[in-house]
């Protein structure tokens, strides 16, 4: 089970900042203002200072009310547009050009004036959507579910702290009732921070939730150097006190896609277990992957557990660094 541990950390802390700025996802808000006007806010990702060549392609028709302008953020460009297209978008195809030869996702929300809300993940495979006049429950169910799976999928620190827990725990029972913990304890605080209940900085939360996954790292080593203690022998309280913490960064990119006026509980609900989804698969593929490279490989390495453990506390002290750096 180790080794393919290993090959996974291995992965994981050799992904580029290139690449992960890559895979940030960018954000399309259509508000509509009245039967023909809308607001266009569109977040275009960036590599370093260079904006990636993403535009917002309206149907035909569609005009500018007002010069279109841009402003920087966090990571990349935010354009503002005003539009006016005739006959309303109901039914009408929307597009991302400059999509289909990217690596990255577009989140695109699209709110109307009656409260509706469509949600919907464009990617290079598929750039283009088509604005539904009554979108059913069922659509909202499944993009926020896909969202919450690919969320957690492509969050590489959620998943490095579930990879640390996993090589601190021997038994399935106790791994079992310890991604329980975990997983109550981040959909409690994703709650509270989509709905606007409680409200923490987004770059401090995620400079912390890398400093959980160098304790998590930590404890690895010390369990393997014969020292016990509360995080050792009751792993549980360590998953369920982080998941808290981890939480935050959930209900953060939640809050940030938005959720829909009329369907609330239900894009809540379904977003959580997206995201519980993604991390089963995770975890059910790390078990697997275990399972058959131990039945290939005979050979056991010595100390391998803390060569794994050292792995992946390294890489959570870069983002420690860069993340405070990023807060300040």
């Amino acid at each position: 089970m180790i080794r393919a541990l290993l090959i996974l950390v291995a992965w994981l802390a050799h992904l580029t900042p290139a690449t992960a700025h890559e895979l940030r996802p960018g954000y399309l808000e259509l508000r509509q203002e009245s039967a023909e006007r809308y607001a266009v806010r569109f977040k275009v990702p960036a590599l370093g200072d260079m904006r990636l060549g993403l535009h917002v392609r309206l149907p035909a028709g569609c005009v500018n009310l007002l010069p279109p302008r841009s402003e920087p953020a966090g990571g990349g460009m935010i354009d503002h547009l005003r539009v006016k297209c005739p006959g309303g978008l109901d039914g009408r195809e929307i597009a991302i050009d400059g999509l289909a030869t990217t690596y990255t996702d577009v989140i695109v929300r699209a709110s109307r004036s009656d409260g509706t809300v469509q949600s919907a993940r464009l990617t290079p495979d598929r750039p283009s959507f088509t604005l539904v006049a009554s979108p059913t429950w069922l659509a909202t169910a499944n993009t926020y579910f896909l969202l919450g799976v690919e969320h957690i999928l492509g969050g590489i620190d959620h998943l490095m702290f579930v990879l640390a827990l996993m090589l601190l725990i021997y038994d399935r029972w106790t791994l079992l009732k310890t991604i329980t913990a975990f997983t109550v304890a981040h959909s409690i605080t994703l709650a509270a921070a989509a709905l606007d209940w409680m409200q923490v900085p987004q770059a401090p939360v995620e400079a912390v939730i890398a400093l959980s996954i160098c304790f998590a790292a930590a404890e690895v080593v010390r369990l393997d150097h014969g020292e016990f203690d509360l995080a050792n022998r009751a792993p549980w309280i360590m998953a369920f006190a982080f998941g808290l913490l981890h939480g935050f960064g959930f209900g953060g990119a939640l809050k940030q896609i938005g959720l829909p006026q009329s369907d609330v509980p239900l894009a809540l609900l379904t977003f959580n277990l997206g995201v519980e989804a993604g991390q089963l698969l995770f975890v059910g593929a790390v078990l697997a992957v275990a399972a058959v490279v131990d039945r290939l490989l005979a050979l056991r390495l010595p100390r391998l557990r803390d060569v794994i453990a050292y792995a992946i506390g390294s890489v959570a002290a870069v983002w420690v660094i860069q993340r405070v750096a990023t807060a300040i």
